[in-house]
């Protein structure tokens, strides 16, 4: 099971256990708090509605106040010479989810169900061979070759170009 919280205007999906960093509360330091609820699931079944809602609360404990990262802010006015540079840290408090309940009472973490046992595998029979293709008749290299004749008496091994019987070189005589 687990809920989205609004918290800061942010939001933040948790469950039971979870440790989530708000914006500060003004509560102290373990106190619990209450955390209104937007979208609530339990396996399959799913809360969303405002009269689903009306009595889903989270409950958190308050482990810690403390500043966030520090974030910064660069102003800059392109030719004019002005450059101002500032850094800013967000206070935040660190919880830990006790509880999510739905009409107020506490929900029950439900158990993950047992895994089926995997049936033994079966021998696996050998796949049949493909038939090989028929082999295509080749076209015979002489067909593909230059028909020129060099100087010296023997032909010409180069590639006929296609849609004629020469190669590039012995085509341009």
């Amino acid at each position: 099971m687990y809920a989205v919280i609004n918290s800061g205007g942010k939001q933040a999906k948790v469950e039971q256990g979870t440790i989530v960093a708000v914006e500060r509360l003004s509560a102290e330091v373990g106190d619990t708090v209450s955390l209104p609820v937007i979208f609530v699931a339990d396996g399959d079944t799913i809360y969303a509605t405002a009269a689903e809602l009306a009595g889903a609360s989270v409950t958190a404990l308050v482990l810690e106040h403390f500043k966030g990262e520090k974030q910064i802010v660069f102003k800059f006015k392109k030719r004019k010479g002005y450059k101002r540079t500032k850094g800013h840290r967000q206070t935040l408090t660190s919880l830990r989810v006790t509880d999510i309940s739905l009409d107020g009472e506490p929900a029950k973490a439900k158990k993950p169900a047992p895994k089926a046992e995997k049936p033994a595998p079966k021998a696996k029979k050998p796949a049949p061979k493909a038939e090989k293709p028929a082999p295509v008749e080749a076209a015979t290299d002489e067909a593909r070759l230059c028909a020129a004749v060099k100087a010296d008496g023997s032909p010409c091994t180069n590639k006929a170009k296609d849609g004629s019987e020469y190669c590039g070189v012995h085509a341009k005589k």
